[in-house]
């Protein structure tokens, strides 16, 4: 093994990985420009990679259609006991889940590369950045590092001879015997499909997958599994939310981060163009944030990523400009349609759509055809720093102190457009009990509710009933200096079915309350479930929307509330004895105020 790593820890794991694996070949990345157009140029010629003629230094890659999305059910938080895991956690002992993944890796790289990706989570150097070393066998897999997070040598450097980082383990699980042609898109078949994370040793085995967050371990893997234990243990957050900074027409800047599940529009709010005079919003992060709390006493956020992955359907110019304006160049395009006119295509894009296309299988497709061009799981991988609206500071490396924070979910009822916590623990309360009707993004059946605390319900490392004391614990040290806590629903409909809010944009109004709360210049009145916006002091100049929308959208009907007790309650039972007191509390307190 002719690799110069100075590391002696790291040293060790590369041999012991080859040992296993057996690749035909070792490759330490750099990360330069010349290493990912070399990476790109394999992958055109193996006919893996497709050069778009209308968009410089993109491509458009097609998996199988076996592997297109996160397969949660195989997906593991492996800890020595069932109940550090908790309920919502797929679970296996380390022992046997080890054994199991070991003789899956015997000889798993043969025929194959095996790729070490140095990379930092957040900008090199700063005191919130992790960094984690990915080996793979995919170079699909390096490219998408590149963008997504920040690999470099610089890394190892700052490793030096005892640093430490986290190992991330990735095969897609095919190896190819002497002569054997490689398929496009290698992976194992989804009952070999294994991504495991092991949090008391800040470990990650991903086996047969090549997609998305299963294959790029530094994302959910990392970034929200692992990192979430790490913050318990170490006394910081690591959450499932955008980040943006908002400036008033006089220069006050505010910073927010936000958490909704899938499909209520996270990505549009991160990139919003405020529709309000003299406001202006800028993108930090689109999905990820991990905060500290610095020296003053304030907590501060990074976007860990370094790019965005986002779904491709649905976007379009007038759901996200900013998103569409990211994604000219130098983007990967992963399961789109491809045109003939040498673009992407997908569901919900802009202007009209195509007369013939090739579709994500690699088929022709017509307007005719019964099945869509683009998978709805199509993605883009876009650098960050290519955004029209990303923050001058986004990569400040001591973070930006935030003001507010947000849940949210997707409600055709029951739920105002907007309200306030009462305070820290009220605010955790909220967080707790964040639902939203599923989507065709979701598991299940469409309109059900489903409970999605923090919007972290697939991606905490931990047992969750912990996760809510951690964040309990968190307000503690915060005190006064806490972040206010407010909840949005931008999908409430009228009796009509149609939706009472123009949402977008006109987000920005709503943001512009919760500034001025904070700031002690708007009114809220108080009800059983929070504070609401005071009549008239939503800033709804310019819109047009009745009295009697508003109205509605703002209502609190007491029975609609008591009617969400029992949900409530069995989806708190099913932490047991880990629902911190706090929380039973706040719960009992809620059930007092509806009376």
């Amino acid at each position: 093994m002719n690799i110069d790593v100075k590391n002696e820890k790291l040293k060790s794991w590369i041999r012991e990985v080859a040992e296993l694996c057996t690749p035909d070949d070792i490759y330490l990345c750099n990360g330069s420009k010349d290493e990912y157009r070399d990476m790109i140029d394999r992958l055109i010629k193996a006919g893996i990679a497709i050069p778009l003629e209308k968009r410089p230094n993109s491509y458009l890659f097609r998996s199988d259609p076996s592997d297109v999305a996160r397969v949660e059910d195989n997906t593991y938080i492996s800890t020595s006991s069932q109940a550090e895991a908790g309920p919502t956690n797929n679970w296996i002992a380390p022992d046997g889940l080890k054994k199991t993944m070991l003789d899956l890796y015997r000889g798993c790289m043969k025929g194959r590369t095996m790729y070490v990706i140095p990379f930092s989570m957040g900008p090199i150097g700063s005191p919130i950045s992790k960094i984690g070393i990915e080996i793979s066998d995919s170079p699909y897999v390096v490219v998408n590092m590149h963008i997504m997070t920040r690999v470099s040598s610089r890394v190892l450097e700052l490793l030096g001879t005892d640093g430490d980082f986290i190992p991330c383990l990735h095969s897609v699980g095919a190896p190819l015997a002497p002569g054997q042609k490689d398929t496009k898109w290698p992976c194992a078949p989804i009952e070999k499909k294994y991504i495991s994370h092991f949090p008391e040793e800040n470990l990650i085995w991903s086996y047969g997958s090549g997609y998305g967050g299963n294959a790029l371990l530094g994302k959910k893997c990392l970034a929200l599994r692992i990192a979430s234990a790490m913050a318990r243990r170490e006394g910081w957050m690591a959450e499932h939310m955008l980040i943006l900074r908002l400036t008033s027409p006089e220069g006050k800047q505010y910073h927010i981060a936000a958490a909704f599940p899938s499909a209520c529009g996270k990505t549009n709010l991160a990139m919003m163009q405020p529709s309000i005079a003299g406001w202006k919003c800028e993108c930090i992060g689109d999905d990820i944030a991990w905060m500290k709390i610095g020296p003053d006493g304030r907590l501060y956020a990074i976007n860990p990523e370094n790019g965005f992955f986002g779904v491709a359907p649905g976007t379009s110019y007038s759901t996200n400009p900013m998103a569409m304006d990211t994604l000219k160049e130098n983007v990967i395009f992963t399961n789109c349609a491809l045109t003939d006119s040498g673009d992407v295509w997908w569901e919900g894009m802009d202007g009209d759509e195509p007369a013939h296309a090739i579709d994500w299988k690699g088929k022709d497709w017509t307007p005719e055809s019964p099945a869509d061009a683009a998978h709805a799981n199509a993605r883009f991988t876009a650098p960050a720093a290519q955004c029209p609206v990303i923050c001058k500071d986004w990569e400040k490396p001591e973070g930006l102190p935030i003001d507010i924070l947000i849940f949210g979910g997707r409600r055709t009822g029951v739920v105002p457009l907007v309200y306030e916590a009462f305070d820290w623990d009220h605010g955790v309360f909220l967080g707790a009990t964040a639902a939203s009707e599923t989507t065709a993004a979701n598991i299940g059946a469409v309109g059900n509710l489903r409970r999605d605390p923090f919007a972290m319900k697939p991606f905490c490392g931990y047992n969750m009933g912990d996760y809510f004391q951690h964040w309990f614990n968190m307000g503690e040290k915060l005190g006064s200096k806490a972040p206010r806590i407010f909840y949005v629903n931008w999908f409430r409909k009228s009796q009509d079915g149609k939706f009472l809010w123009p949402g977008f944009s006109d987000n920005s109004r709503v943001l512009k309350w919760m500034c001025e709360r904070i700031d002690g210049r708007a009114g809220a009145q108080k009800t059983p479930i929070g504070l609401i916006p005071d009549e008239g002091s939503l800033d709804l100049g310019g819109l047009n929307i009745s009295h009697e929308n508003m109205k509605e959208l703002m209502s609190i009907n007491p029975e609609e509330w008591k009617a969400e007790i029992p949900d409530i309650e069995k989806h708190f039972s099913t932490f047991g004895n880990r629902l911190p007191e706090k929380l039973k509390k706040q719960f009992s307190e809620f059930i007092e105020r509806l009376r």
